[in-house]
């Protein structure tokens, strides 16, 4: 089954002739988890709309705690 998905394609596993899973190559699997893109192009891609991008100056908060 491995070798027929690797050469053929996805290969259909079914229980009792209902299918119950799909095997695929590990390639076509990242393609469909990802929709064919890498997370940094995902990333590039994204509306940028209405987000505004900065950082904050300020230097945070002084915290007092005892070490018992």
């Amino acid at each position: 089954m491995l070798e027929r998905a690797l050469k053929e394609g996805p290969q259909t596993v079914t229980r009792h002739g209902k299918p119950v899973a799909v095997v695929v190559s590990a390639g076509e699997y990242r393609r469909l988890r990802t929709g064919g893109k890498s997370f940094k192009a995902l990333l590039a891609a994204a509306p940028l709309e209405g987000v505004e991008l900065g950082r904050s100056r300020e230097t945070g908060r002084i915290v007092d705690f005892e070490c018992t």
